[in-house]
């Protein structure tokens, strides 16, 4: 067969068969489209902490309704931080900075901010470069090395006078609060972790798939007589990760797989790019390893004798339906030659025959003295290939004969019986067998070398892109039929 380039077998470039579409009930449909769903949850949940800042900014109204079920709270210190600001600013609106009313919470906020700097209220939801920044930005703005000074110094009529109440609250609206705003306290539950009652979402879920678990494993079991209950489960093993209260991003396993069996999305060229390299190196080790065990085990019952107690002490052997095989395969090659190969090389066996009698009569002296005689001279020429066309046809018939005839035939048995014990008597001599035992777990070694050595020039890869290749065809065959 013409060899192909590797391009035409690769799987990759070359996936254009379209299989058959199955039938999807829409029960397995909707599942797949609710463990969708509870994915997509699943995976909010799991972010909604390190996103929680995006949420806030973005989408507040997402924060104001999921802080609860994380078990988290403004924080009393910054939250009562952010409310004197607010009031500050309402205060602004109608007095100066001056007044009593303004003055007193300009030295609460300044008190605030040192008690602030000094107990970090950001520590707990782990926003320390959050709270590092609030104080860069501030050094930076008033231009100092403290922190607190700084607050300090914000927080001083003086400071607001001199530079504009309004240009210094926008600062603060825009460059400090969205800081300090993302900001919170988390409560912990009894064992010590942060409180998360996503449960009380996921248990509608899960129980949909518990019941849904139940059901597909139970008629799979009723289906198939050889499988249980119990087995059932275990070959939907990865439903069960559905199901577990703990590590549900696993459960993009079960939703993927509930994906593709509901033909909403096709895996097949991807599972196959993945699994390409790695299936093409176990295949070649497996194959090694195989053969390389098989003569192994070769070598090991050659060199113990197995080999040849089995053909000199044959044991009694099993069969399942009372017909001895290999006597049954000899005599079917047997009347195959007899009948069908002989008849068609009788040609070429009376020339042999012709040419290896008029040899041997050529070699004798009694020809070349019959050959000098005027007349006859020719004679044996002709009567050698009248010879060999009989004894060709003699043999032809003679083993025909051997098949047909009853007496023959036992003739025939009684001759194999006694070639057979006399093999075995002489196979039974023990350097003739130590000879063939050696000899052949020498040339089983030899075959084991070069078989790992010619293995290495065959390319797995492109064996495995044939199958698929294979595949594609039979897909295709199937779809048009």
């Amino acid at each position: 067969m013409a060899s192909r380039p590797m391009a035409d077998f690769n799987p990759v470039l070359n996936r254009t068969a379209s299989k058959p579409s199955r039938q999807v009930s829409w029960w397995t449909k909707l599942i797949a489209i609710v463990a969708v769903v509870n994915l997509v949850l699943v995976l909010f949940n799991l972010s909604y902490i390190p996103w929680r800042d995006l949420y806030l900014r973005h989408i507040p109204s997402i924060v104001a309704f999921y802080d609860p079920f994380k078990g988290i709270e403004p924080h009393r210190v910054t939250q009562k931080y952010l409310n004197t600001v607010d009031e500050l600013e309402q205060q602004l609106h109608q007095v100066e900075p001056q007044a009593p009313e303004a003055e007193r919470l300009l030295e609460d906020l300044r008190n605030q901010s040192v008690t602030m700097i000094n107990e970090n209220p950001f520590m707990v939801a782990s926003k320390v470069g959050t709270f590092a920044k609030i104080k860069k930005r501030i050094r930076q703005h008033i231009g100092t090395e403290s922190a607190k000074e700084a607050f300090k110094t914000f927080w001083s009529s003086e400071y607001l006078v001199s530079n504009g109440v309004d240009k210094e609250l926008s600062f603060f609206d825009h460059q400090i609060r969205p800081l300090i705003q993302v900001n919170y306290f988390r409560d912990l539950d009894d064992t010590g972790h942060f409180v998360d009652k996503f449960w009380r979402i996921d248990i509608f879920f899960t129980a949909f798939f518990s019941i849904d678990f139940l059901i597909r494993t139970f008629l799979m079991s009723a289906q198939s007589p050889e499988i249980n209950w119990l087995g059932a489960m275990v070959r939907r093993w990865y439903d069960v990760l559905l199901l577990l209260p703990f590590w549900r991003w696993l459960r993009v396993i079960p939703v993927t797989l509930r994906l593709h069996q509901a033909n909403l999305v096709n895996l097949e060229g991807v599972l196959a790019d993945i699994t390409y390299e790695p299936v093409a190196y176990l295949a070649d080790k497996v194959s090694k390893f195989v053969m390389v065990r098989f003569i192994n085990h070769t070598q090991y019952a050659i060199e113990q004798g197995n080999v040849a107690r089995f053909i000199l002490k044959p044991r009694k052997y099993i069969t399942i339906n009372n017909i001895n095989e290999p006597e049954v395969i000899v005599d079917r090659f047997m009347q195959l030659i007899i009948y069908k190969v002989l008849p068609q090389v009788q040609p070429e066996m009376e020339a042999l025959l012709h040419h290896s009698l008029q040899a041997a009569f050529k070699q004798s002296n009694f020809y070349k003295d019959f050959q000098k005689l005027p007349v006859i001279g020719n004679m044996p020429v002709e009567a050698t290939e009248q010879l060999a066309n009989n004894l060709a046809q003699a043999a032809v018939s003679v083993l025909k004969y051997s098949y047909t005839d009853t007496k023959a035939r036992e003739v025939f048995d009684h001759l194999t019986q006694n070639f057979q014990a006399a093999l075995r008597r002489e196979i039974q001599d023990d350097k003739t067998l130590s000879e063939l035992q050696l000899l052949l777990s020498d040339w089983l070694e030899e075959l084991k070398l070069n078989y790992v050595q010619s293995s290495m020039a065959i390319d797995s890869k492109a064996i495995l892109a044939e199958v698929e290749q294979l595949h594609q065809a039979a897909d295709r065959n199937s779809y048009e039929l």
